[in-house]
């Protein structure tokens, strides 16, 4: 359950049900349902519940439609800590299956491989409570229509929520002695969803006050104490980070640094950064960062390894570039599957019990560090006899503990060793295309700001997987799951993929990669484009299984596919000299421009290809032999600082001749070595300063 909406609710029901849950077991008993046929380890956690669940699809839809029944829709993902709740409390009890199976048709949907059918009814969930998370639960009538819905609900009646059972025996008799008010209502609803993307439209001029405005309400709601944004529960805001860099980088503004810096500084050291393993969990339920809940999402630990790189960058301090390694480190360790791709996520619970995995006992800690080192290690990672869960701590650093000195450093390689040998959270190694692009980008960029060549070297492999195995008929699939590639890709795996392509372009200038990106991003524009408004559909249009077509703009846990797509196509106008590419790029950012004046908070991954749009085009042009050491010199320099509005690209001066239909960028038309050593170009709108070839003279130019 997403803590945005009731915090209070969760954190109670949090500590009340761990206890029971560490005496339970994931033994499978019973029959199968149909769900054990299916590849998402999500859906399989439940083929063994006495539930009669469906996957979604056209079976469940006849079904309820000859038996007349209302369709009970169960949307969650793999590591849900709450999905897991409540399939234990409910999913799992005789008594409530039997209902459910008698007067409902009940569906199971992975959110992480179908995301569209998510967004849909998570906009009428949020219309009609005000609020949003998973596990989500709707009920439906068979054409799919909402006519309730919320998130978790416990078994019985408690803390002002009624009990699950409760709930659909009212529902029932709502199904049945109500029948022609919930029928009439859903018109309404699907008007209500059809017209719900086009909500946000509105022509406004773009202008540098929209990104002023942002900034100054992240200055209001600000957590100077802690970082991020004021109050609990506390979610890491990558996009938001960016965005207040970007806004320092273009005026100065040394709030916008300042907010950046406590911040990351302030994440580094809580508990919700795995202190021994690298990566950070999802979010924590307090305002300090202290106790997350512990899922770690491939999605988030790439868009904040950037986070972490950029800061290095703008500031230089090592502490910044270390934790952007751990996160990568861990990512490479225990994240990647065979073939060089990541899967999606880690589970929080372990044997049952949520964060078991990554707390400690002082104890514990005694007993493998022993009397030399321990009393120092427990201090330093603020483990108390009482703890923060269930007498077990969460490590985190307190002030004045430094975690690169030697012997904190022995202490850490000690713990996680002996955390190694307990049970681990499960993995769930489906392969999400949107989720890649996004740690392509992350493993490009971060390997060439920290000079770690392997790091480029996982992304090429990550970008050879997506291309190899979730390709079909040029078009992207969402997911890899046990070798099968399902469900048509989305905008957001089809734009998260091209910018992890280009950044992948400007890491090893490769230039496969920036005509892969180039074909997809045509693609992208073929399949989602609305044409009408300038703006982009999240879906492609004609999907029989969906209600409607979502459409969204505003960011979440990761960006919309909208605004990635419109820096993507402003990165590819520079790098291609295409006025209509930045044509496309200025239509949907003034269609959102209204709402980016009225609601800017809700929007920083489009502010900050607002600001892209905004500075005069800037690129440089390397030129010399790819891989060659002068080269590779003037690149590493180039990366030392924070420059995040030009474009790269290589003019490579021992390049095979290329085929006629070949990519040719007008771009590095004309650039050359000087003098026999590799050179930069540095440019603006395509009209070049003096090249430079010496590395510390790069590192002082702008």
């Amino acid at each position: 359950m997403d803590l945005r909406l009731l915090p209070l609710l969760v954190f109670v029901l949090w500590a009340a049900t761990r206890h029971a849950l560490a005496a339970e077991t994931r033994e499978p008993r019973g029959r199968a349902n149909r769900l054990l046929k299916e590849k998402s380890a999500y859906l399989r956690q439940h083929a063994y519940n006495p539930v009669d669940w469906h996957p979604w699809g056209e079976e469940a839809f006849a079904r309820a439609r000859q038996e007349d029944k209302p369709i009970f829709l169960s949307i969650g993902y793999s590591t849900c800590h709450w999905c897991h709740v409540m399939e234990r409390e409910s999913f799992e009890n005789e008594e409530i299956a039997a209902y459910l199976n008698e007067h409902f048709i009940s569906i199971k949907v992975d959110r992480e491989e179908r995301p569209d059918v998510d967004a849909i009814y998570m906009a009428y969930v949020t219309a009609r409570t005000g609020g949003g998370g998973w596990p989500m639960s709707v009920f439906l009538t068979p054409e799919r229509v909402p006519f309730f819905g919320g998130t978790y609900y416990p078994p019985d009646d408690g803390l002002g929520r009624p009990g699950f059972k409760r709930l659909l025996e009212a529902l029932q008799a709502a199904w049945e002695s109500d029948r022609e008010r919930i029928v009439r209502s859903g018109a309404d609803v699907t008007r209500y969803l059809e017209a719900r993307g086009a909500l946000l439209l509105g022509h406004g001029d773009i202008e540098a006050d929209l990104i002023e405005d942002a900034v100054e309400r992240c200055r209001q709601g600000f957590d100077h104490a802690h970082g991020g944004e004021a109050g609990a529960p506390k979610f890491p805001a990558p996009m938001t980070l960016g965005l207040l860099l970007r806004h320092e980088h273009r005026t100065g503004d040394d709030t916008a640094l300042e907010m950046v810096v406590k911040t990351l500084d302030a994440m580094a050291r809580g508990g919700i950064h795995d202190q021994l393993g690298g990566g950070f969990a999802r979010y924590s339920v307090d305002a300090e960062w202290l106790v997350p809940h512990f899922e770690k999402m491939l999605y988030g630990n790439a868009l904040l390894a950037r986070s972490y790189c950029e800061a290095y960058q703008r500031t230089g301090a090592d502490r910044f570039a270390a934790v952007a390694r751990g996160i990568l480190d861990y990512l490479l360790r225990d994240m990647r599957v065979a073939g060089g791709a990541f899967s999606a996520a880690e589970d929080a619970d372990s044997e049952g019990v949520e964060g078991l995995f990554y707390t400690w006992t002082a104890d514990e800690i005694r007993a493998v560090l022993g009397a030399g080192l321990a009393p120092e290690a427990i201090a330093a990672f603020g483990v108390t006899e009482q703890g923060h869960v269930d007498g077990r701590s969460v490590l985190h650093l307190m002030d004045g503990a430094e975690p690169g000195t030697e012997r904190l450093a022995e202490a850490k390689r000690r713990l996680f060793e002996a955390r190694a040998r307990r049970v681990r959270p499960l993995r769930d190694d489906k392969v999400v295309t949107a989720w890649n692009g996004l740690a392509i980008s992350a493993f490009a960029f971060c390997g060439r700001a920290l000079a770690e060549a392997r790091y480029v070297a996982a992304a090429e492999q990550a970008a050879e997987f997506v291309l190899e195995r979730l390709q079909r008929d040029g078009c992207l699939l969402r997911r890899c799951s046990e070798g099968e590639a399902r469900f048509a890709g989305g905008l957001d795996d089809h734009a998260f993929l091209v910018q992890g392509l280009l950044d992948l372009y400007e890491a090893d200038f490769d230039l496969r990669w920036l005509e892969e990106a180039e074909r997809l991003n045509e693609r992208m524009l073929v399949l989602f484009s609305d044409e009408e408004s300038g703006t982009f559909f999240d879906a492609e249009a004609g999907a029989a299984d969906l209600l409607v077509r979502p459409r969204d703009a505003t960011d979440g846990a990761a960006p919309s596919g909208t605004a990635v797509a419109v820096k993507n196509l402003l990165r590819l106008s520079h790098l291609l000299a295409s006025s209509e590419l930045r044509e496309r790029a200025r239509r949907c950012l003034e269609a959102y421009g209204a709402a980016l004046r009225s609601s800017p908070q809700a929007f920083p991954e489009l502010l900050v290809a607002a600001a892209m749009y905004l500075e005069p085009p800037r690129e440089a042009v390397f030129a010399g032999r790819r891989g060659a050491a002068d080269l590779e010199a003037l690149v590493a320099a180039y990366y030392r600082t924070f420059r995040p509005f030009r474009v790269l690209a290589l003019a490579d001066a021992g390049a095979e001749p290329r085929a006629p239909d070949a990519l040719v960028l007008e771009l590095v038309e004309g650039k050359s070595p000087v003098r026999g050593r590799a050179a930069v170009y540095l440019c603006e709108d395509y009209t070049c300063f003096t090249p430079v070839t010496d590395p510390a003279e790069l590192l002082k130019s702008d």
